[in-house]
């Protein structure tokens, strides 16, 4: 593992992520005079958010749109591009764990981020990645 990104850059790159999809189900939600309060515009956010943190880096070299922004990326343990499996493992089972846990496992896995060697936090040893600064070869 080279290069590893630590807390404060991975927390602004969740951030910004999190503000572009509330941009754009928000436009949605204006253009559609969707409710917001309703069911199926929450199901929507969440069905969203899930495909853009699990689709967005198996297609874009283990980026987001913030992360490229930061110049960070997810990638494997042995430094190769991420695949649908691995994501699936880190955002689906994470988010589940984070959830079941009610939050205690994600507080756990700041920590981990911020007091760890490899910065590797729980959704990170579930699916076998890191988040480094070393740019996509294929981004070049």
């Amino acid at each position: 593992m080279s290069n590893v990104a630590g807390f404060w850059v991975r927390l602004g790159a969740r951030v910004l992520d999190a503000l572009l999809i509330g941009m754009v189900i928000g436009t949605l939600v204006f253009v559609f005079r969707m409710d917001t309060e309703s069911r199926l515009t929450q199901a929507i956010e969440s069905v969203a958010s899930i495909l853009y943190f699990v689709l967005f880096p198996t297609f874009v070299y283990g980026y987001t749109v913030a992360k490229r922004l930061l110049n960070i990326r997810i990638v494997k343990k042995d430094g190769t591009d991420v695949n649908l499996s691995t994501m699936v493992l880190r955002e689906v089972l994470g988010g589940i764990i984070y959830a079941v846990t009610f939050g205690l496992a994600l507080i756990v896995s700041a920590f981990m981020v911020g007091l760890r060697k490899d910065k590797r936090a729980i959704h990170d040893l579930i699916a076998g990645t890191y988040v480094t600064h070393d740019r996509a070869e294929h981004w070049e």
